[in-house]
């Protein structure tokens, strides 16, 4: 993947669902979202506070995406569809991260300093996942829809359920197909695991029983 390609390029080459740039950026509310959030992070650091939470509170009414202009935002990010996304103020999100709908990254607190969570480079959170607290989600990792995550997950990593379990990792070097996967279907899924596991458990103490009984 060329790193250095723009906003727009971009999100042609990750959104199926993308025909053009021109359409992208008239008819994309997260990419006048993160475009928004640009000019009210720099009236942020240059001091102009309420001037920025004003700005994002419009930026909010006419999106639906709720970015605080302190966050700090990275490099090409993905905000599809974008209705209920919530970036709290500290929060910070590395280079090519997707966010789906309903995604919110919250403080778990009335905590000072550091309480929004930090994603690392080619992250993919899922519709309605909420990730809550001062800690770091890896670098190409995925959170399955509605999981709520709640501590650091490792990079190349797959969190699903609430609250979010890490349910496979990759060491291994990530291959460009893999980087653009945006499958949220085809995950693995914990609950049938050990649902799985108690079943097998069950079979195995009922042959016991047949066999002591016989």
């Amino acid at each position: 993947m060329k790193k250095e390609e723009g906003l727009l390029a971009s999100i042609k080459r990750r959104d199926p669902a993308a025909r053009n740039r021109l359409e992208i950026l008239l008819c994309y509310p997260g990419v006048h979202a993160v475009l928004g959030h640009r000019i009210n992070h720099f009236l942020y650091k240059m001091g102009l506070k309420i001037i920025a939470r004003m700005g994002s509170q419009i930026v909010r009414f006419f999106t639906g995406v709720e970015i605080h202009p302190g966050a700090v935002i990275g490099k090409r990010l993905l905000i599809d569809h974008g209705m209920g996304v919530v970036i709290g103020e500290t929060a910070v999100v590395g280079n090519d991260v997707t966010i789906y709908q309903g995604v919110t990254l919250g403080g778990t607190g009335k905590d000072s300093g550091k309480r929004h969570p930090t994603i690392g480079n080619d992250v993919m959170i899922a519709s309605g996942a909420k990730i809550l607290g001062p800690f770091k989600i890896g670098d190409h990792s995925k959170i399955g829809a509605g999981s709520v995550v709640l501590k650091e997950v490792p990079d190349h990593c797959t969190v699903v359920g609430v609250p979010g379990r890490i349910v496979k990792q990759k060491d291994l070097k990530i291959s460009e197909e893999e980087l653009c996967d945006m499958d949220q279907i085809h995950m693995p899924n914990p609950v049938e695991s050990e649902f799985k596991m108690l079943y097998e458990h069950l079979e195995t103490l009922e042959k016991l029983m047949k066999k002591n009984i016989g």
